[in-house]
C-alpha cells in the first residue's frame, strides 16, 4: 500500500507547482486530483488519482467546496442520485454527500459537464 501513497506523493508534487486561474460555476462537474486518502475518505482512481467532483459553492481564487460522484447508484441518506447529459450520452450518478469538501482549484483537471 506504500507504493500507491508513493505514486499519489509524486502526483501531489506536480499539482502544488501548478498555478490555476480558473473560473468556476455551481453545477459544473470536474474532473479532479483528489488523492490517495485513508480510512473511508473517498479517493481517486488511475494514474492520476482523479474522480467527478459536482461544484456545490466557488470560494475563493484557489478554493471551492464541492461533492465527488461515483457510477455506483445508491439511494439513501448519504447519496443523491442524478443523471446529467455529456457528449457521449446520458451518465448516471450518485453523489457522494458524506464526502462533502473543499477542494484546491489547482487539483482541477477537464470539464465533464455544465
Amino acid at each position: 500500500m506504500s507504493q500507491v501513497y508513493d505514486k499519489w506523493n509524486e502526483v501531489k508534487k506536480q499539482v502544488n507547482c501548478k498555478n490555476r486561474n480558473l473560473s468556476i460555476k455551481v453545477r459544473e462537474i470536474f474532473w479532479v486530483k483528489i488523492g490517495q486518502n485513508i480510512g473511508d475518505e473517498e479517493y481517486g482512481k488511475g494514474e492520476i488519482f482523479s474522480r467527478p467532483v459536482l461544484v456545490i459553492r466557488d470560494f475563493t481564487k484557489d478554493l471551492f467546496l464541492g461533492v465527488p460522484l461515483t457510477t455506483s447508484i445508491k439511494n439513501n441518506d448519504y447519496f443523491h442520485h442524478f443523471e446529467f447529459n455529456t457528449k457521449k450520452g446520458s451518465s448516471s450518478n450518485s453523489a457522494m454527500l458524506l464526502q462533502l469538501k473543499a477542494f484546491s482549484k489547482k487539483e482541477l483537471q477537464i470539464k465533464l459537464v455544465k
